[in-house]
């Protein structure tokens, strides 16, 4: 019987990256190795094969399935906090302006201005849509009349991922979904 997976390009079919304890290193973006990567990884005896793609690779003396689960053998401890960059300080806020709601043209802005004495943290910048950050100019919310959905904060590793499985990707391989845990209802 013929199988999605054997019409695959090798280079179209990532490893899903878990760590020792069997949970993704990352939702978002999703942790993913290339297939030379996950196969060295195997070689190196750093993973754990848990599921295999139906395509295989060849060398000159052996055959191998390509993988598609992989959990590292050591654990990965997260950090408490992610880093500070605008990528995280989307997904923080959802991918959402805070001020109107829109998901559209994003930018950052600084809650209280940097003219004003505001600094580049996770407490002073928020996710904006560029109208709305032009609209804002170099004032404080309360002085452009712009209330903010929800004040900034410094999110910890564990609310970025969980916010993170709200985005899931395009594309989810059969085997990677016993590991993933999506915002989806659990059959009975």
């Amino acid at each position: 019987m013929f199988h999605p997976d054997l019409a695959r390009h090798p280079d179209s079919c990532p490893a899903l990256v878990l760590n020792a304890d069997y949970t993704p290193l990352s939702y978002y973006p999703l942790s993913l190795w290339p297939w030379q990567t996950a196969v060295k990884a195997v070689f190196l005896d750093r993973v754990t094969i848990v599921e295999n793609y139906e395509r295989e690779i060849h060398s000159p003396t052996r055959t191998m399935p390509i993988p598609s689960v992989i959990a590292l053998r050591q654990y990965v401890k997260p950090s408490q906090h992610p880093a500070f960059t605008r990528f995280n300080l989307f997904l923080r806020d959802r991918f959402a302006c805070q001020y109107c709601g829109s998901g559209r043209d994003l930018t950052f802005d600084h809650v209280v201005p940097r003219r004003l004495g505001g600094r580049t943290t996770w407490e002073n910048v928020t996710t904006a849509c560029a109208p709305c950050n032009l609209k804002k100019g170099g004032r404080t919310p309360a002085q452009a009349h712009m209330p903010i959905y929800r004040q900034p904060w410094r999110p910890t590793s564990w609310q970025l991922q969980d916010n993170g499985r709200a985005f899931p990707p395009g594309y989810l391989h059969e085997s990677w979904i016993d590991w993933l845990y999506w915002d989806v209802e659990l059959e009975g």
